[in-house]
């Protein structure tokens, strides 16, 4: 077909034709409609003519601007003459636009109408009509648009707008007959191409009915031959037909027989064969094997099910072994160690071979059927229930022997024992009346229990794993090992590990003729991806199954332990660490076998351990409270036992105390003398305060008066006056040394429990908060006078105060270095702040009390003072001859000197020259002062006034102060230069 010619362009005279022209007007013939709009936006230049559609012609290239002259100041015209030649044509072209364009303007202003000649297209309509109306967010409805277009009170408004659409309406009719010719062409056009289509229609229609003449009179002998030849073939395939009936319906009859006989591996031969058939349309069109397809699912299911049952017989540990370990564990609970460390159990190697013999064959048949996911996962669900059940049957067969034994009455209250004796209860207060040795003995039980069920579950694993990894999947040419063939297993003893892998190869399929083990042809490209899936998700499932006893066991484990979770935190540390050793030792175990974390045991046990550690902290909380507030502030001699426990606080290698397993003996040993002494108490702040009645932690209260002489030499014997940190001793009072006590029990928890640490540590902030708190109320408030019944607070009082702040000031360090052992480092900082700030607040409660010290020697003092002046008017009589210091100076130093003795006795030395510091610049300026203020003018005042200044000084030159001054005297002050300026005398040191 010929190229499709140019539209013809409409030349520049065509524009002037008028709209009511004739041929303008005129439809095309055939009365096809005008379709102007792809003739309107076509932009492509006319072929015919060189115009474009823009009404300037294209741009030029403006020429270079001449050179520079030599010489500026000699420019004339001629130089411009090339440029100016250039730029002519285009500057007159741009000088008549720029003249039509004005001439236009004035028309436009004058109100002249515009001739067709001078308006051009739209471009007229733009300037007839205001812009307003061709913005392209014009909207009536917007009230400035509506007020510009349509002002109110214009009444020429409606002629002026009908204006408007009539100069729109007419330029559009005249850009229309524009291009009405090419439209009337391109029509044209287009009618002729129908044309000559209608007509090709008709060639072939006589085309075919040649074709039709033809095969009628050259192939019809030939087409009868060869429906003769149809209907042979058709013979034959039916006599195959009745060959495949005969075949298949004696196939079903011993395909029943086999399932009847479990021969799973027989059966699966002839599902095969069926399946073949099937699958290569064989029975198509077979009325009377319509169900066949039905009758193999049912026989496939039957085949499923045996192997399913088998395998899980041989899977699943048997339950009268699991009858017998739980009679065998009862049997042996008296024997089983406290610590529960008795729970290896091994699968051997001998009966490892005899499950693989077992699961070999039952394996490769479900493999055919490609049921081994779904088989696996009917194992897990039944290895969860065995187990679970299994569980279930340990705890009622112990549950009867463990309460019926005596219940040690140090580990389970009063109210637990009585409820041992009363009958029909559930299962879970036996559970809860259970004795803590009982409790583990139980969990010592299941958890050997546990270890049997999830031990064989991995050898299944394993099993599993090794027969996928031997297994290729392609068709075999050897004969299928009969026992496998009939489900039977194959003695282990005629075979090795190299033989057992060629076994495995050679048992995957009958004959090379048959399928191949995974369903598929074994030439598709998808087979190999086929086996890869199948081998995944088998390998998945058998890791599965593992995972779900696991969890199963876990849950199991996290059931008990959750009943008695209201008696965990009551435990003694010994009591619990047995239980939580046990259970760390059971998750490690069946997270090792099942390769996953147990998060829900984790956690319970992490709650558990956090209950045992608030509960422990709250009991000492009371009881720290409880001693502080029945404190008499009274010094106590120091056990051995606080003075070993320094010492391993203060060593780099601090062992456990209190770890030891309790005895089975009495409380009685024999001591190193060869003595019969009973056990010391054990100072543990475990107990329960009862009715507000603290005992003396050194036991010297609450003694019976028939503890006979040896005894008490002994205990004498292990006590010391002081208890030495760093190499300083330290006094120490009832609720100090209970203190201590309790931050090494904290330490034994926090090395116990490593997991807790951090909260730990939190702990002993607080009670050392409290400790501080409730010291600095009692003493420094003097809040013991209400709660103690002390008359008053007496300078022993703070001294010993002093001295346990001081004690535990200097021992926090070494308990933040024990504490921090088990803290990981990024959540040190936040801790040694806050025990910093602990630190800090009993540095600033000893100072406190030591400036309370001073304070009080300096009200003693002013208070003598105001009783000077009265001593002072006695002096001036005639009569005074006594030699002897006044009242006031005996009274001044009587009382320091007490307060002297009585520090030194308890202070350390550096504490005691700080107070007498300041005590003795507080004697120099207040004596003085008040010295100085004295009238005494006759001989005798001045004599008794020097004997005073003079005792004074002498008690001060006693007092262990640090030197203030720069003189060589000791405490040289005010009251030496009062002495030497008035009287002209001094007292030597």
């Amino acid at each position: 077909m010929a190229s499709r010619p140019p539209l013809r362009t409409i030349s520049t005279a065509s524009s002037s034709h008028s709209t009511d022209s004739p041929t303008a007007a005129a439809a095309p013939p055939g009365g096809v409609p005008q379709s102007i709009t792809a003739l309107l936006n076509n932009p492509l230049p006319s072929a015919s003519s060189g115009s474009y559609w823009l009404p300037w012609p294209p741009p030029t290239s403006i020429p270079d601007a001449p050179p520079v002259p030599s010489h500026p100041c000699e420019v004339s015209r001629a130089d411009f003459a090339p440029y100016l030649a250039a730029v002519a044509d285009p500057f007159a072209r741009f000088a008549d636009i720029r003249l039509h364009a004005n001439a236009e303007l004035a028309a436009s202003d004058d109100g002249a109408p515009t001739s067709s000649s001078s308006s051009s297209g739209l471009a007229a309509c733009l300037r007839e009509v205001p812009a307003l109306f061709f913005k392209e967010d014009f909207a009536l409805e917007e009230g400035a648009t509506f007020e510009a277009a349509c002002p109110l009170g214009d009444g020429a408004l409606q002629e002026r707008l009908g204006q408007h659409l009539d100069v729109v309406e007419a330029h559009l009719v005249q850009e229309i007959a524009r291009r009405s010719a090419s439209f009337y062409e391109a029509q044209g056009r287009l009618r002729g191409l129908d044309g000559e289509i209608v007509s090709a229609v008709g060639r072939i229609r006589e085309l075919r009915e040649v074709v039709r003449v033809l095969t009628g009179d050259l192939v019809g002998d030939a087409q009868q031959v060869q429906e003769l030849n149809a209907t042979r073939g058709n013979l034959v395939a039916l006599q195959e037909k009745l060959t495949i009936i005969l075949y298949v319906s004696q196939a079903l009859t011993a395909l029943r027989l086999l399932v009847l006989a479990a021969d799973c591996a027989g059966a699966l031969d002839v599902i095969d064969d069926l399946q073949n058939l099937l699958d290569t349309d064989e029975l198509a069109g077979l009325y009377c094997f319509r169900h066949i397809r039905d009758q193999l699912g049912t026989s496939l299911d039957s085949v499923n099910s045996i192997l399913s049952a088998e395998f899980v017989r041989a899977a699943v540990p048997d339950g009268k072994t699991v009858d017998a370990m739980i009679s065998s564990t009862v049997k042996r609970r008296t024997s089983i160690p406290l610590n529960g460390t008795e729970h290896e159990v091994s699968v051997e190697d001998e009966e490892s071979f005899i499950l693989r013999d077992r699961l070999l064959p039952l394996i490769i048949c479900l493999l055919r059927t490609d049921k081994v996911p779904a088989v696996l996962r009917i194992y897990r669900d039944t290895l969860i229930t065995v187990m679970k059940a299994s569980v279930k049957s340990t705890v009622a067969e112990m549950l009867p022997v463990l309460i019926s034994r005596p219940i040690d009455s140090d580990s389970v209250t009063g109210e637990r024992a009585a409820d041992s004796d009363a009958g029909g209860q559930s299962l879970a207060n036996k559970l809860r009346n259970l004795s803590s040795e009982g409790f583990v003995q139980l969990l010592s039980a299941i958890f050997r229990i546990v270890q049997v069920h999830l031990l064989q579950a991995a050898e299944v694993k394993k099993i599993v794993q090794w027969i996928m990894r031997n297994l290729d999947g392609n068709i075999s040419t050897d004969a299928t090992h009969p026992a496998i063939q009939h489900g039977g297993s194959i003695d282990s003893s005629q075979e090795n590990d190299n033989g057992v892998t060629s076994r495995v190869s050679s048992t995957v399929t009958r004959s090379p003729t048959k399928l191949s083990l995974f369903q598929g042809k074994a030439n598709d490209i998808s087979s190999t991806n086929s086996i890869k899936n199948v081998r995944a998700d088998v390998l998945r499932e058998s890791t599965e199954a593992v995972f779900a006893a696991c969890d199963a066991a876990h849950g199991r484990w996290a059931k008990l332990l959750g009943v008695r979770a209201a008696l965990h935190p009551k435990l003694r540390l010994q009591e619990f660490l047995i239980i939580y050793n046990i259970t760390e030792e059971f998750i490690a175990a069946t997270e090792k076998i099942g390769g996953r974390l147990g998060y829900t045991i984790r956690g319970i046990l992490q709650q558990q351990s956090k209950q045992f550690v608030d509960h422990q902290h709250s009991v000492r909380m009371a009881k720290i409270k409880a001693v502080l507030d029945q404190e008499t502030w009274v010094a106590v001699d120091v056990p051995e036992e606080f003075q070993s426990i320094v010492l391993s606080l203060s060593s780099t290698d601090f062992p456990v105390n209190g770890m030891e397993m309790p005895s089975t003996d009495s409380n009685s040993k024999l001591s190193e003398d060869g003595i019969l002494t009973t056990q010391e108490p054990s100072y543990s702040t475990e107990n329960n305060v009862d009715n507000g009645d603290v005992t003396s932690v050194t036991g010297h209260e609450n003694r019976g008066e028939s503890t006979s002489p040896q005894i008490e030499n002994s205990v004498v014997k292990t006590m010391s006056q002081t208890i030495v940190l760093g190499g300083v001793g330290y006094h120490m009072i009832n609720c100090g040394l209970i203190l201590l006590k309790m931050l090494s029990e904290y330490v034994d928890i926090s090395k116990c429990l490593p997991s807790l640490s951090f909260e730990v540590v939190q702990r002993v902030v607080e009670i050392l908060k409290l400790f501080n708190t409730r010291t600095c109320q009692l003493v420094l408030g003097a809040g013991a006078m209400q709660v103690s019944g002390l008359k008053s607070i007496t300078s022993k009082h703070l001294a010993l105060a002093s001295q346990i702040i001081s004690f535990i000031h200097s021992l926090i360090p070494d308990i933040r270095r024990v504490l921090f052992l088990k803290i990981p480092e990024a959540r040190k900082q936040l801790l040694m702040s806050e025990l910093d700030r602990v630190n800090q607040d009993y540095k600033v409660h000893r100072d406190e009390i030591h400036t309370k010290l001073v304070q009080i020697m300096r009200e003693r003092l002013l208070a003598n003072l105001r009783k000077l002046p009265q001593i002072v008017e006695s002096w001036n009589g005639p009569d005074d001859n006594d030699l002897q210091p006044s009242l006031f100076a005996k009274a001044v130093t009587k009382e320091v000197a007490y307060l002297h003795r009585i520090l030194s006795q308890i202070l350390l030395e550096v504490d005691v020259q700080a107070i007498f510091r300041q005590v003795v610049q507080i004697f120099h300026s207040h004596i003085t002062d008040a010295f100085s203020k004295l009238d005494v003018s006759s001989p005798q005042a001045k004599n008794r006034l020097c004997r005073d200044v003079q005792h004074i000084l002498v008690c001060i030159r006693k007092l262990p102060a640090q030197n203030f001054s720069a003189e060589t005297v000791r405490n040289y002050g005010l009251l030496d230069e009062f002495l030497a300026e008035k009287f002209g005398t001094k007292v030597d040191e």
